[in-house]
Formats: structure tokens, sequence, C-alpha cells
């Protein structure tokens, strides 16, 4: 088959879960970097980045998906960041562990209302493996998106309140 019948998706693994996102959905997979706290702990909301000056909100994809967490995790510096396409939102996983080539006949769809959101929007079949495939703009609701985007609003101000600061 060739190649550009093919699709590319990032595999990775969360809390010891491997899933699937297209490649086209992720803009960059970068070293986890030190995050600004966010004002809420315990949340799936990881912290903030700061990229180039503008403040993205950072989602803990093992909390948000609610999985049990694995021994360590939180100590891993190797873990990594998926931005998205539009760079507005990156996402936390513990490892994006490959990019593999998938023809399309080995792409299963799923419903919309077999997962929270519908954020699990297919699954890739390799003889009797499964690996769900996410859909980076699905793993937030509409309220979701609102409320971080507040947030990340506020996270912004602070930030350059405290820059004004080192700069006087």
């Amino acid at each position: 088959m060739p190649q550009s019948e093919m699709t590319a998706y990032l595999i990775l693994d969360v809390a010891g879960t491997g899933f699937a996102m297209r490649r086209s959905s992720v803009s960059e997979v970068l070293p986890l970097p030190r995050l600004h706290p966010p004002t809420l702990t315990g949340t799936w909301l990881a912290g903030f980045l700061d990229l180039g000056g503008t403040t993205v909100p950072v989602i803990d994809l093992g909390r948000l998906l609610m999985l049990p967490p694995m021994p360590g995790r939180e100590a891993d510096p190797y873990r990594h960041l998926l931005l998205s396409a539009d760079r507005g939102t990156a996402i936390l996983v513990d490892r994006a562990r490959d990019l593999v080539l998938v023809a399309p006949d080995a792409v299963r769809a799923r419903a919309p209302e077999t997962s929270l959101n519908g954020c699990v929007v297919g699954e890739i079949v390799q003889g009797e493996q499964l690996t769900q495939i996410l859909g980076m703009d699905r793993l937030l609701d509409a309220e979701e998106r609102r409320r971080v985007q507040a947030l990340t609003e506020a996270a912004a101000a602070r930030l350059s309140d405290l820059s004004r600061l080192e700069d006087a």
C-alpha cells in the first residue's frame, strides 16, 4: 500500500495503557518542562506552560481519563507534552513511544456515545491487539474548555504581573 494512503499515529503510554493519537492533531512532542502550577491542585489541570510568552494550559491525560496512577509517575522527568495542532493546549502523557503509519483497513471507527465526550474516535487493530485512538479535540467538552480558558487567562495575568515586578 502506498504511504500516501497511510495515516500517521503517535503511540502513547498513559498510566500503563497504550493509546494512539493522529499525528496531524499534534504540532510538537516536547520533553516535560517546569510548569507553572495551577491554582487548583489535585485536578487534571497539571499547570501552565510558558510557550514563548503565551500561556498554554497542560492537561494531565491520565488524570483526565481517571486511570490509576503508576508508582513513581509524578517524579518521572522523562514524561512528554503533546502540543495541540493549534498550539492552544498541551497534553501530559507518560511517554510518546512511537510514530507509526497505519493502513485505513486497520482502523475501526467508534461511535461517540461509547466514550466520555466521544474522545475515543476509533481503534487500531493489529492482530489481537486493539489500541484506542483519542481525538485531541474531543478530550474536553465545551464547558471544560471554557473553564480551562478562564483559568489560563487568569494564569497569564498573574505571570504578566510577576514579569513586571522582575523588570522593575
